[in-house]
Formats: C-alpha cells, sequence, structure tokens
C-alpha cells in the first residue's frame, strides 16, 4: 500500500480510479522504461556497427548509420497514430500493441542476412516503439498540468539517462558473446518486461467518457489548431532541431571515436560515462524549471551550446589533435547530451499545455513532426562524415543557432498575445 505522500496528485480520475494507481517513484520509472526502449533500441546498437557493416554492407561501410536514423524515422512515423489511436481505444491498449510490434520486428532484425531486410525490420521497430513513446507523454498529460507536468518529465528522463549510459556497455557484451544479432534479442526481453509490468501494475488513464473517435478528419483538424497556435508552432520547430543535433551525433560519434580519436574499444565506456554526466541535466532542469520557467532555460542551453561548437570547430580547423581534442570533444559531446535534458522535456511541455483537450493526438502531431523533421535533417550531417568531425560539429553549430532564432521568436509571439 502506497503512503498518500507517495502518490501521484492527478489532474483527473483515472479509468480504475486515483487509489489504482502506482505510487510516484514506481510510476516515474515505469514511464522512464518505456520511454527507454528507444535509447535503448539506439544506444546497444552503437559498438555493433563495424561488425554489422562489415557482414551487411562491405563495400558501403557508412551506409550502416541508418540502422539508427532508419529506426527513428520508423518511430517517428508511429507517433502520428499511436496518440490519435489512444485517445480512441485508451492508452494501456495501444502501448502493449505497439511493444508486440516491437518485439515480433526485433526478432526478424536479429535474423536479417541483408542490410537492406535488416532496414526493413529496423523501419517496423521504429513503428512499434512510438507506441510508448507517444503514449508516455499522453499518461503523464493525463496525470499532471504545466510546469508539474515539466517537472515529471524531467524525473522520468533522470531515470532515462541510466540506459544509454549501460546500453553501449550491454551491446559490446552481447556482441563479444554471440554477435550482433544478440543485441535484438535483448531487445525482445527488455520489451516483454515492460509490458508486463505495465499490463499488471498501471490502470488506464484515460477514462471512457473522456475517449474520442478516430478519425482523419480529427487528426487534420488538431494538426491545424495546433500549427496555428505560434507558440505550439515554434516548440515543435525547435524541439525538432535539437532531436536533429541528437541523432545526428548518435549516428556520426562511433565513427569519429575509431576514425578521428582511435579509440573504438573504448567507446562503450566513454558515451556510458557522457550519458551518466549528462543525467544531471535533466536533475538541474526539475530544480530550476519551477522557478525560472521553461523558455528561458531552453533559450540558454542552446546559447551555451552555439559558444561550446564555435569552439570545437576552431580548434578543429586551426589543426588541434591529440588528447587536446579529444578532451574538447568529450566535453562538446557532453553538453550534446546535457542541453538534450535541459530542453526536450520543457519543449514537451511548452507544446502540450496548451493541448490538453487533446493530449493524445497532440503528442503524436507534435512527435511525428519533430522526428521526420529531425531525421531529415540528421541523415545527411550523418552520411558528410569523412573521417573528421567537422560535418557534425558545424551541423550542431547551425541547428543551434536556428533554434535560439525560433525562440526568439516565440518571445515575440507571446508579447504580442499579451
Amino acid at each position: 500500500m502506497h503512503s498518500p505522500q507517495d502518490a501521484p496528485t492527478p489532474s483527473r480520475t483515472v479509468a480504475s480510479g486515483p487509489s489504482a494507481l502506482p505510487g510516484r517513484v514506481e510510476l516515474i520509472a515505469l514511464m522512464a522504461m518505456m520511454a527507454a526502449t528507444i535509447a535503448f533500441s539506439i544506444d546497444a546498437m552503437l559498438p555493433a556497427l563495424p561488425a554489422m557493416a562489415a557482414d551487411l554492407s562491405p563495400e558501403a561501410p557508412n551506409q550502416v548509420q541508418l540502422v539508427v536514423t532508419i529506426f527513428v524515422l520508423g518511430m517517428g512515423l508511429g507517433t502520428l497514430f499511436t496518440g490519435p489511436l489512444s485517445d480512441t481505444f485508451g492508452r494501456k491498449p495501444v502501448v502493449l500493441a505497439g511493444c508486440g510490434l516491437y518485439i515480433v520486428s526485433a526478432a526478424l532484425a536479429a535474423q536479417a542476412d541483408s542490410l537492406g531486410l535488416l532496414l526493413a525490420a529496423r523501419l517496423v521497430q521504429g513503428l512499434g516503439a512510438a507506441g510508448p513513446r507517444v503514449v508516455v507523454m499522453a499518461i503523464i498529460r493525463d496525470l499532471f498540468v504545466g510546469r508539474q507536468m515539466a517537472q515529471i518529465m524531467s524525473f522520468v528522463m533522470i531515470v532515462f539517462t541510466l540506459v544509454p549510459a549501460l546500453a553501449p556497455s550491454i551491446g559490446a557484451a552481447l556482441m563479444a558473446l554471440a554477435g550482433w544479432s544478440a543485441i535484438f534479442w535483448a531487445f525482445v526481453i527488455f520489451a516483454a518486461v515492460v509490458s508486463l509490468w505495465l499490463f499488471l501494475r498501471l490502470p488506464e488513464t484515460l477514462p471512457r467518457p473522456a475517449r474520442r473517435p478516430f478519425s482523419a478528419t480529427a487528426l487534420l483538424s488538431a494538426t491545424r489548431e495546433m500549427l496555428a497556435n505560434p507558440v505550439v508552432r515554434l516548440s515543435i520547430a525547435v524541439q525538432a532541431l535539437v532531436f536533429a543535433m541528437l541523432f545526428a551525433t548518435i549516428s556520426s560519434i562511433q565513427p569519429i571515436y575509431e576514425s578521428v580519436f582511435d579509440r573504438a574499444d573504448s567507446f562503450p565506456i566513454w558515451f556510458g560515462v557522457t550519458a551518466l554526466l549528462s543525467a544531471s541535466g535533466s536533475v538541474v532542469n526539475a530544480m530550476l524549471v519551477m522557478r525560472l520557467g521553461m523558455r528561458r532555460l531552453v533559450s540558454v542551453m542552446l546559447g551555451v551550446q552555439i559558444m561550446v561548437s564555435t569552439v570545437l570547430l576552431t580548434a578543429i580547423l586551426v589543426g588541434l589533435a591529440g588528447d587536446g581534442l579529444f578532451a574538447m570533444f568529450f566535453f562538446w559531446q557532453f553538453m550534446a547530451f546535457f542541453q538534450a535534458g535541459m530542453t526536450i522535456g520543457n519543449l514537451n511541455a511548452i507544446a502540450m499545455e496548451p493541448m490538453g483537450h487533446i493530449a493524445g493526438m497532440a503528442a503524436s502531431i507534435i512527435g511525428f513532426i519533430a522526428t521526420v523533421v529531425a531525421v531529415l535533417l540528421a541523415v545527411p550531417v550523418g552520411l558528410l562524415f569523412n573521417g573528421t568531425a567537422i560535418p557534425l560539429t558545424l551541423g550542431v553549430l547551425v541547428f543551434a543557432v536556428a533554434g535560439l532564432a525560433l525562440m526568439a521568436a516565440m518571445r515575440r509571439a507571446e508579447d504580442a498575445e499579451r
């Protein structure tokens, strides 16, 4: 039995009654594990990229980066539908169906004998992952509002960061034991455990009277409503740019460690250290967001990213090399993940705040637009890898400048509405 102090304070009664909710700590842990399905599906693959390239694409090894981005693309496409479906059928059925699709496609990917077949399976795996990815936001929006919602999202991100910290090392260990296909079997097990946890412990958070029938007309109407709101529109655009920085970094970071710094063997350790350190971004955000506000924190972090990227790019162009350049790159890498922890939850909350009446559909539209646009921006940066860190650093710098400009436009739009 959970004490009243541990129980979340819902913004409305859940389908099974508020007493059926798990305690606050368990709720945050469950939401984090659902969200971490995404990070595990991406980061555990990174140490396996060279082996996968050797087995499936030896003539064009750089194309194996698409194993990361095609998964993200599938997830982005799936988010357009998972939210509206959860508004119609409830949150739990959609999450469980998505996890089922994820499990089946991961099992198929484990047996792929060509890059094309693997990419097709990863695309479908991403579609399945869209279920937990979107519905986590909708469940939190069902239970919390405003800055409290942003705070809960930050706590979720704190737990969430433990998975990318461990995922590359887990992936490397599995690959050493049984080859890269073992990583996909680990995805199957992870998703099955999370699905069972959700099924047994979380009641439905969307009561039947609050559900709405699925229709393409409603989806288009919600999209028009959201894009007509300048704050929502601009927050989605900034989120796309932040995701583009993150996806481009994840796609290129292992080749940079291997080709630029000759540290492929120690990459999982460095990546894990970065993930653990960058978890402080969500901690700091949870401490500051109630006092300083979401918009100011996002703008400050984009400004810091611009400065750090400019310094690293200058160092590369003037010929700095060796341990000095690696130290600068590692700090830049840390800041890229740190600023994601300080911005993504806030940008989600900014976009979702006026959309509580269509929370599931809004989460889908936000995730669809932000993720698909981010992939379209990040893929060229990854494919431009030329044995140096210049394409990645320059790409992130451009995205950060654009994001800061859009945050300034958001402030002007809000001032005009007052």
